[in-house]
């Protein structure tokens, strides 16, 4: 049986926006461990299911599709936002 693992998509660290995070994602876990491909030496496998990612607009929505396909999963909670409150003076002290 697959195992998925739905998550929230993380905020960009590269731009203060938190645009498309409110959005669940359901990914596929790896199901054996990758190999190193000897003359490239790229890691590497035949499975191509953790290619594979789900955008859902709701937790609820990626959960019944998970268990609708009969999908073994585990929810990964999403960060807690820290908030870094400080004035306009505190950046010359």
């Amino acid at each position: 049986m697959k195992t998925a693992r739905i998550f929230q998509k993380p905020k960009n660290s590269m731009q203060s926006g938190r645009s498309r995070t409110d959005s669940w994602i359901l990914e596929f876990e790896h199901q054996k461990a990758q190999e190193p491909d000897p003359l490239t030496g790229w890691t590497g496998g035949g499975d191509t299911s953790n290619q594979v990612r789900i955008n859902f607009e709701t937790l609820e929505a990626a959960k019944a599709y998970a268990e609708r396909e009969g999908y073994a999963y585990h929810v990964v909670p999403a960060p807690e936002r820290k908030l870094k409150l400080q004035a306009y003076a505190d950046n010359f002290r």
